[in-house]
């Protein structure tokens, strides 16, 4: 069923397609809290939990395991328990998890229950943009530009007001068990919407994640998805050292780090309706690209006094995720194909991303400074160009032969 998809583009839209962007945003909200809640307690967790640093670190990769390796399985997921259901049972989960790890006090269940939680949120990655696609197929660029919103203000929130509230409750388990809360409240349309399963398909118009091992639109995409990913990653894991190296003191360090994760609310809401009006998504990427290229050139070799500028360059830069996003939708006809693309691009996007902040802070420790991470970075944005330029040209995956 499509709530949308025969309703003229000046219709009012029905109570359920209602239902569905607020279902929509609510989730989005929450996909993000299970990482960027732990970031700023991560010294204070790992000493009250006595967690060493092999348990931190597998802390900061988790998010990559569960977005690449569940992922992966949500389409399959999809066809057996049906799309509306699995995304309940996907913040059902993520509420658990969140919950679960915020009353306890070792380090092996805090673990596990951070992989839960972020199981969850890996379901929802990929089934949203297969929801857009399936119940608003004319307004795949306006619903995307409302999902990527959401996701950015759920991400900055659980990373701004985490401290806080540890503060003022002087609890660290009461900080991160608030998100659970925002889960449960996230799930409360999806129960209502379990009468409005769509109807599930079991035949072989699903394009299958194997099949698009062949697919040469497939893989750009991934790869795009995959290089962008990378560069938020390194970013968001190195700018304040950046800074700090730079010159800056922690505290502007970290105000600087704010504003730029801030920034990418008004780059969510404004990235994905340009390049929605477009069939040809190319001048995006370059523009994007070129901003990308301007900010990391400045902050290498440009006046320290300048970085707020650089920052705010690279942060429009930050739109290649929007647009990763929007692409899922336009490059597919069909809803199935939708979802494995989406599962098939953000599964290989994020083990392409996983590595990148370890490599930077192995090329800056053996060179003692910044010059090869930055040369890296450069080079990934070359790869990012590359792989745009095939993926924002006007096409549809199920025209190419792998999926014939």
């Amino acid at each position: 069923m499509s709530v949308l998809a025969s309703e003229p583009r000046g219709r009012t839209t029905t109570p359920l397609a209602w239902l569905l962007v607020l279902g929509i945003v609510l989730a989005a909200l929450n996909l993000r809290t299970a990482v960027t809640s732990v970031g700023p307690l991560l010294d204070q967790l790992a000493g009250a939990l006595g967690m060493t640093s092999v348990g931190t670190g597998l802390l900061t990769t988790l998010p990559v395991l569960a977005f690449a390796g569940v992922g992966a399985v949500t389409p399959t997921l999809a066809r057996r328990i049906g799309e509306h259901r699995l995304l309940l049972l996907a913040l059902v989960t993520l509420g658990v998890g969140l919950l679960v790890r915020s009353l306890v006090g070792s380090a092996p269940v805090f673990l596990l229950s951070s992989a839960v939680a972020l199981s969850g949120g890996a379901v929802g990655n990929v089934l949203i943009p297969t929801l857009i696609k399936r119940h608003f197929p004319a307004r795949t660029g306006i619903m995307t530009t409302v999902y990527t919103t959401a996701l950015a203000a759920g991400t900055m929130l659980a990373a701004a007001a985490t401290v806080p509230i540890e503060r003022a409750s002087g609890n660290w388990h009461v900080a991160l068990g608030v998100w659970a809360a925002l889960a449960a409240v996230a799930a409360i349309p999806w129960l209502a919407l379990l009468r409005s399963e769509p109807e599930r398909d079991t035949g072989g118009r699903d394009a299958g994640i194997r099949r698009l091992l062949g697919s040469r639109l497939a893989w750009m995409i991934a790869i795009y998805f995959g290089t962008q990913s990378m560069i938020a990653y390194i970013m968001f894991g190195w700018l304040a050292t950046i800074l700090t190296d730079g010159g800056y003191s922690t505290s502007e360090a970290g105000l600087l780090l704010g504003v730029f994760t801030a920034l990418n609310i008004p780059v969510s809401v404004a990235v994905p309706m340009i390049a929605a009006r477009f069939r040809d998504q190319r001048p995006v990427v370059v523009g994007l690209v070129a901003f990308y290229v301007a900010g990391f050139g400045g902050l290498w070799a440009g006046p320290v006094s300048w970085a707020p500028l650089w920052v705010t360059l690279i942060a429009v830069g930050m739109g290649s995720f929007p647009l990763a996003l929007v692409m899922l939708g336009l490059r597919t006809r069909t809803p199935e194909v939708t979802a494995a693309l989406s599962a098939f691009g953000q599964s290989a996007g994020y083990l392409i991303a996983g590595g990148g902040p370890l490599l930077v802070g192995v090329l800056r420790e053996a060179s003692g400074g910044w010059a090869l991470p930055y040369t890296l970075i450069f080079v990934v944005l070359a790869v990012q160009l590359v792989s745009g330029l095939y993926a924002g040209r006007e096409r549809h995956l199920e025209d190419e032969r792998a999926l014939g």
